[in-house]
C-alpha cells in the first residue's frame, strides 16, 4: 500500500475527492478486518502507530493524515481518500507512486481497511476493546534451536515486519538456515557473509552455512525490512 501521499493537505484530499467522485458505500465498515487486512496487506510498506506498523517504504499514514485531521477534515472524507488511492494508487492529485496494485485487496476490504485507517491515522495512543487483540502477536520469547541440522526461523504470520523468534542458538559447523513464510509478505532470511535464501511471500527461504562459533545478526533483506527491525541475534557455541 505505498501509493498513499507522505504529505495529504486539506486542499489535495478535497481537488482528489471532487475529481475521483469519491463515495462510500459501506455504512458499517468492519474495523476489525479492516486492522487485520490493513496489518497483513499494507503493514509492510506504512508506518501506523495504532496498527503496530512499521513499514518504512512508503509513506507514515500518521503523518500523511495529521495535517488535513488538524485542518478539521472529517472521517468520512479521508476514508474516502484511501479508498480511492487503493483503487487508482497512481491517482494524480495524491502524489501515488503506482508502486503498490490497484485493487491489492477487494472493494468489501478496501472498504474496511480505509475505515480503520480514517479512525486511527494520527490518533495516538492504543486501540481499546476488541481492536487491540485483532491482530494477535506471534512473538516468542524463546529462542530458535537448531535441530537435525536445521535451524527454522518463522517470518511473523500476520505480515508484521518481524521474525517469530528474535533470537536463535546454533551448533558450530554445517546448517540449514530457513525462514518459513506464510504470511504473503515478501521476506527472505540472511545472515552478512555467511548467506542469503531467496525472497518468498510465501514458502521457505533458505540457505546452508558453515557456523564457527560466535553471535551473528540474521535480518530480512527485503527493502525497508531490516530498517523497520526485521532481524534478530544467531549465538553459536
Amino acid at each position: 500500500m505505498r501509493g498513499i501521499t507522505a504529505a495529504v493537505s486539506s486542499a489535495t484530499i478535497a481537488a482528489a475527492l471532487a475529481m475521483s467522485g469519491c463515495s462510500i458505500k459501506n455504512d458499517n465498515p468492519d474495523l476489525i478486518a479492516g486492522k487485520q487486512m490493513f496489518v497483513a496487506k499494507c503493514g509492510s510498506c506504512h508506518v501506523l502507530g495504532r496498527a503496530g506498523t512499521k513499514g518504512a517504504v512508503g509513506p507514515n499514514l500518521d503523518e500523511a493524515f495529521r495535517r488535513a485531521k488538524i485542518d478539521g477534515l472529517g472521517q468520512d472524507t479521508i476514508r474516502g481518500v484511501v479508498k480511492k488511492q487503493i483503487e487508482f494508487p497512481s491517482m494524480k492529485g495524491l502524489a501515488g507512486t503506482g508502486i503498490m496494485p490497484a485493487n491489492l485487496v477487494n472493494d468489501e476490504q478496501a472498504q474496511n481497511v480505509a475505515a480503520y485507517v480514517a479512525q486511527v491515522a494520527a490518533a495516538g495512543g492504543k486501540d481499546q476493546g476488541l481492536l487491540a487483540v485483532a491482530v494477535k502477536s506471534a512473538a516468542s520469547n524463546k529462542p530458535a534451536v537448531a535441530k537435525g541440522g536445521i535451524l527454522s526461523i518463522p517470518a511473523d504470520p500476520t505480515g508484521q515486519l518481524a521474525f517469530v523468534n528474535s533470537t536463535a542458538q546454533a551448533p558450530a559447523g554445517p546448517i540449514t538456515i530457513e525462514m518459513p513464510n506464510t504470511s504473503g509478505v515478501p521476506h527472505d532470511i540472511a545472515i552478512k557473509g555467511l548467506g542469503q535464501g531467496p525472497v518468498v511471500p510465501k514458502g521457505t527461504s533458505s540457505f546452508k552455512a558453515d557456523l564457527k562459533p560466535g553471535t551473528y545478526t540474521y535480518f530480512c533483506s527485503v527493502d525497508g525490512h531490516l530498517a523497520a527491525g526485521m532481524k534478530g541475534t544467531l549465538t553459536v557455541k
